[in-house]
């Protein structure tokens, strides 16, 4: 009865072990164009808030300035 309780407790975590391992051995490093993919579009996804940002703060305060 303990041990089955016992290996009750310790299944949980040692499924996730298993998975976690299992997912790390099927990770891989991306290769160079793959890297240039993500890194390119990181940096669009940056220009685009950044763009969309200043849009908002151009067209903010000129908008806050005449109604204060």
């Amino acid at each position: 009865m303990d041990s089955e309780i016992a290996q009750s407790a310790f299944e949980g975590p040692r499924q996730f072990f298993k998975e976690g391992v299992a997912f790390i051995n099927r990770c891989t490093k991306p290769d160079r164009k793959e890297f240039m993919q993500i890194t390119q579009a990181v940096s669009m996804g940056f220009f685009v808030m950044g763009v969309i940002g200043f849009v908002v703060k151009l067209i903010h305060i000129p908008i806050n300035n005449i109604l204060v």
